[in-house]
């Protein structure tokens, strides 16, 4: 089972990867344009277009990455009132995760449908672009499964950790 999670922990990585290199490409557009108007008085005409698909695709991305290294926001004054209790603790811990895993769900089936049927029916944005508008979803529809995993390698570690903690 530690080879399944160090695989997911390693994909989550990898999205984590992704994310950056689109925030990278971000800056680079933004320069590109300040260069184009200011330099030969046109535009690129796509900037915020990419840059809002780019800024979805790195957040969802990013999602597993920050889940495994503890960096989400969280809200732990529940925990913190079962500090000593550590059977409660795990079970709210679960009972949290279980919620999270469910909506992250829910949205990755929304998107991938999405995507699929954008694919299939070759729909394009309304832009200059005409951007075939599953490549976007499909990062999304990634970095939320990388997110689902992780939540998931998560719950199936905390009785582990849990023993541990003992």
């Amino acid at each position: 089972m530690t080879a399944i999670f160090r695989a997911i922990d390693r994909l989550s990585d990898l999205s984590a990867v992704l994310a950056k290199i689109l925030i990278v490409f971000i800056f680079a557009h933004i320069l590109v344009e300040i260069a184009a108007r200011n330099l030969f008085s046109t535009s690129t005409f796509v900037l915020d277009e990419f840059v809002g698909y780019s800024v979805a695709a790195a957040t969802f991305l990013a999602a597993g990455a920050t889940f495994k290294a503890g960096e989400f926001i969280r809200v732990g004054f529940l925990g913190e009132l079962l500090n000593n209790r550590d059977r409660a603790r795990a079970a709210l811990e679960a009972a949290c995760t279980l919620v999270t895993l469910a909506v992250v769900l829910m949205l990755a089936r929304y998107f991938i449908l999405n995507a699929i049927k954008h694919f299939e029916r070759g729909v394009v944005s309304d832009t200059i672009a005409k951007t075939p508008l599953w490549v976007p979803e499909a990062l999304v529809c990634f970095g939320l499964v990388m997110f689902a995993l992780q939540l998931l390698s998560h719950l199936l570690q905390l009785p582990a950790r849990l023993a541990q903690s003992k």
